[in-house]
């Protein structure tokens, strides 16, 4: 198993840099070709207050054809010293724009896009919503971190619940985790549930094991706040990668009171390798 091709998902209208440079360390790695995607709305003419023109959506359209123009132009300025096989793909519509990519990437192994921080909640326009991407794609989604460059493949973690969410990042993972120097499953279970926890991350090292990756596990006592929690294992094992499924726990709740895959996306101090 291995990935054949990657989708590179662009922010129209800013710099995709560290997230371009990190589809180049991965395509270069894998011998994989790359498609790059980039998509924007036109001005929504019912939610404006008062009159719009014709002229003014005209103008609109054309700043946005403009910048997508802009993000093909760095999209192919990152690959031109790379021998990757690259395609391009963009449009502006009346669509989500997550609903889009989503429906583009049946021809991709998995996505690289960047985390949900720092984008205005009034620009829909321009920025996919990450959640709704990664409960509609149907495959694996890598976000990097906005100032990243680089992606390691020395220390990944693997962070285990047993949920389908997680066996299936797990299984789509397996190309990164054979890279890897160092993998680490980790599994935060209440107290009266560490024998279980231990019991499934040595099935997991197993299981993992046949496949040619070398893993060890931690299974440790949640405190409450989990996903956080994880991120502290993660320093302290130097991770460079994180894996892990998608909302597991019921969505809404994540978005109102946290949790592993909101943090994921939106606060991630590693790339993190998402799967629902």
């Amino acid at each position: 198993m291995t990935y054949s091709t990657l989708m590179v998902h662009l922010d129209v209208g800013r710099s995709n840099a560290g997230r371009l440079q990190v589809a180049g360390d991965l395509a270069d790695r894998f011998h994989a070709s790359v498609v790059g995607i980039a998509a924007a709305q036109p001005m929504q003419v019912a939610y404006a207050d008062g009159y719009v023109s014709g002229e003014m959506v005209e103008d609109d359209v054309k700043a946005k054809e403009k910048e997508i123009a802009a993000a093909e132009a760095e999209f192919r300025g990152a690959f031109q010293k790379r021998t990757n096989a690259l395609e391009w793909r963009s449009v502006i519509t009346l669509d989500p724009l997550s609903d889009f990519i989503a429906r583009e990437a049946r021809s991709a192994d998995f996505v690289i896009t960047g985390a949900d921080r720092n984008k205005s909640v009034f620009d829909s326009s321009r920025h996919i919503e990450l959640g709704d991407l990664v409960m509609r794609i149907g495959r694996p989604v890598l976000v990097v971190p906005e100032a990243a460059t680089k992606i390691g493949f020395d220390r990944i973690i693997v962070g285990w619940k047993d949920t389908r969410e997680t066996r299936r990042a797990v299984a789509d993972a397996l190309p990164l985790l054979k890279k890897a120097t160092f993998v680490t499953l980790v599994e935060i279970a209440p107290e009266n549930e560490m024998v279980q926890a231990r019991g499934h991350l040595d099935q997991v090292v197993e299981w993992l094991k046949r496949h040619g990756v070398i893993a060890e596990s931690i299974a440790t006592t949640s405190t409450g706040n989990d996903s956080r929690h994880l991120a502290e294992i993660g320093r302290e094992q130097k991770a460079d990668l994180m894996v892990a499924g998608a909302y597991g726990h019921n969505r809404l709740r994540e978005w109102m009171l946290g949790g592993v895959t909101h943090d994921l996306l939106t606060r991630p101090e590693a790339c993190s390798f998402v799967s629902h």
